[in-house]
């Protein structure tokens, strides 16, 4: 009979141990969408739907070789950035254009390239030589600055700064000195006036609002107040699932989508918070052991890459829920509202599903 299938398309190549980590943290985030909805089941089947979508497409991609991954990675790439241009003329969103309107769905084409970044970065250093030479850095800076821009045009200076980072830490796990990173972390520190001279106004807003939101209690700041107050009231142990007072009382701003983590705090509690953190720090820890046992460069870079972006995406949007860091639009990975981000970061999983499944074996 002859077959019609690639002769990889086999049994799923799955890591029992990320994949159980997962569906606790996605577990977890619906039954806390429940609560920060409003007990909204629809909205809880809707994300439910998406999950499942995302968790096929990982079982799919975990069984593609990771040389079948590299050969998809440029077209991948310049995918996304087509989608980017498409969406400066034709995105729609809320004051801004981050959306790409198919009518029966709506794409971020932003949350494509926290993939297609790293993955081309991956994909160019693969067959090179280590540390990368200068005219490798540039041309690897090259790949970054294209979307960045392009994001940051939207507007979205968050996700377009997430994604660049997602790229430097491809570039750093390939060996480019510590000291190289922190002149360009220097230069950036530098020419921050030339950022805000650039900046929109609601986002010079979010920086005053994080440096004294009781300026504006009642507008700009009232959402980190909020925040805080809900991250404080829920002390050691929560309120109970449920019973979160800032959440049901509709205090809390985005409540089911980027400051989901203030709604797990009040009704969880300190113990909840950090063990959904310990979490999180498993799936990272997971992640990069499976880069170290990675075939090749590339999936060695790619893998490590997904695994420390994850860590970027934990820090931020508890940073920016607690105070610590600007509110930047950052949704928590898995428990936030949100399709796109959800399906992208399965998919991100399942590649390194992929690489676990091809990885070498080492003799005991």
């Amino acid at each position: 009979m002859k077959r019609w299938l690639p002769t990889w398309v086999g049994a799923p190549r799955l890591d029992p141990v990320l994949l159980i980590l997962l569906l606790l943290i996605a577990g977890f985030g619906l039954t806390a969408l429940y609560s920060a909805s409003g007990q909204d089941m629809a909205m809880v089947n809707r994300q439910a739907i998406r999950l499942g979508f995302g968790l096929v497409m990982m079982l799919i991609i975990s069984q593609a070789p990771p040389r079948v991954l590299r050969a998809w990675t440029p077209w991948l790439y310049g995918l996304g950035v087509a989608m980017l241009l498409a969406t400066l003329v034709l995105g729609v969103g809320r004051s801004t254009q981050r959306w790409l309107d198919f009518g029966v769905l709506r794409f971020q084409p932003s949350e494509l390239m926290k993939l297609a970044v790293p993955m081309m970065v991956a994909w160019y250093l693969h067959s090179r030589v280590l540390p990368p030479s200068m005219k490798s850095t540039a041309v690897v800076f090259g790949i970054l600055l294209i979307p960045t821009l392009l994001i940051y045009r939207q507007p979205d200076l968050g996700t377009a700064l997430l994604v660049a980072a997602s790229g430097m830490f491809t570039l750093y796990l390939a060996g480019l000195h510590w000291r190289v990173l922190f002149g360009f972390a220097g230069v950036a520190t530098a020419a921050a006036p030339v950022l805000w001279l650039v900046m929109k106004e609601y986002q010079r807003d979010r920086v005053r609002t994080f440096l004294n939101p009781e300026a504006d209690p009642l507008g700009h700041g009232w959402n980190i107040i909020q925040s805080k107050i809900a991250v404080g009231s829920g002390g050691l142990t929560g309120k109970g699932w449920l019973n979160g007072t800032q959440s049901n009382l509709e205090f809390i701003p985005e409540r089911h989508t980027d400051f989901i983590l203030a709604v797990i705090s009040e009704e969880f509690g300190l113990i909840g918070v950090s063990l959904l953190m310990l979490t999180y720090l498993m799936v990272i820890a997971r992640g990069l052991y499976i880069a170290s046992i990675a075939r090749d460069t590339g999936s060695r870079l790619l893998a490590g890459a997904l695994s420390l972006t994850l860590f970027v995406y934990v820090l931020v949007n508890g940073g920016m829920v607690s105070g610590v860091l600007p509110v930047v639009g950052v949704p928590l990975p898995l428990i936030s509202y949100g399709g796109t981000s959800a399906v992208t970061l399965l998919a991100g999983f399942g590649m390194m599903m992929s690489i676990y499944g091809h990885r070498k074996f080492i003799s005991r």
